[in-house]
């Protein structure tokens, strides 16, 4: 439940417009409601800001529609991830207003558009780290973070990039997604005085390890203010750049 809903519902109960008996309904799924096979955190928003979202991996297309059908009815917003386009017409079925990002591979709901905070800006050093980018940008963007997007802007073309600085230089933090050898955020993070959240990702030639070299090159960056997250971490890094720039000034 947001803290706006549970703030107006416990305003009715003190003006007498809604029953106590009413009002303790509404607040039966707190803080979890158990469906068997898993047990949703309703009171995670009013701890973190944000609702629970759902890691779609491992899971059946039936157990993320009704994951997702439960989160929408206590009138939280929806953010899935990894999630196949059988699971997104699954929850399409109960809730027609579902959006689909078919390259991040997230499903997402806003029961009212809100008015954002710019300052997030998401690069990728190519067009194979767009599927982990774009779950950046759908995670930051269900936060209430709209980002821009600068992509394909890689070590190996770097005038792609300077010819970008003024976008850099705008941005409040920057989430940069890299495979390879994963040098680009010890570049960005060369340019800027604002905090860098380098992404790895699996893309790469077998010496690349699954992204293992990307993380260890990020990991050893001589560049100050950048920090890494997990390989292929869309989510975890658009979920922290949308948490700095709620605190950011401006």
């Amino acid at each position: 439940m947001e803290v706006e809903k549970l703030t107006t519902l416990l305003e009715k109960v003190k003006s007498g417009e809604v029953e106590v008996s009413e009002a303790l309904q509404s607040l039966r799924t707190l803080p979890f409601e158990d469906l068997g096979f898993s047990k949703i955190d309703h009171h995670r928003q009013l701890r973190t800001g944000f609702p629970e979202v759902i890691f779609c991996e491992g899971k059946t297309d039936s157990q993320v529609a009704k994951i997702s059908e439960r989160i929408l009815n206590v009138g939280q917003p929806l953010l899935a991830t990894r999630a196949t386009p059988q699971m997104y017409e699954a929850v399409k079925a109960i809730h027609p207003e579902a959006r689909y990002n078919e390259l991040g591979r997230t499903i997402s709901v806003l029961h009212s558009e809100k008015e954002g905070k710019e300052g997030v800006l998401v690069v990728s050093a190519g067009t194979s780290d767009l599927p982990v980018a774009e779950e950046a940008a759908e995670t930051a963007y269900m936060m209430g973070n709209p980002p821009e997007r600068l992509y394909d802007v890689g070590v190996a073309g770097l005038h792609r990039l300077i010819g970008n600085h003024e976008k850099l230089l705008n941005a409040r933090v920057i989430i940069v997604v890299a495979g390879m050898e994963g040098a680009l955020p010890s570049v960005v993070g060369g340019l800027v005085d604002i905090p860098v959240i380098a992404v790895p990702t699996s893309v790469g030639y077998g010496a690349s390890f699954g992204g293992l070299a990307a993380l260890l090159g990020m990991l050893n960056s001589c560049a100050s203010g950048v920090t890494v997250v997990n390989i292929d971490n869309g989510f975890g890094a658009g979920y922290s750049a949308a948490l700095i720039n709620r605190l950011s000034d401006g």
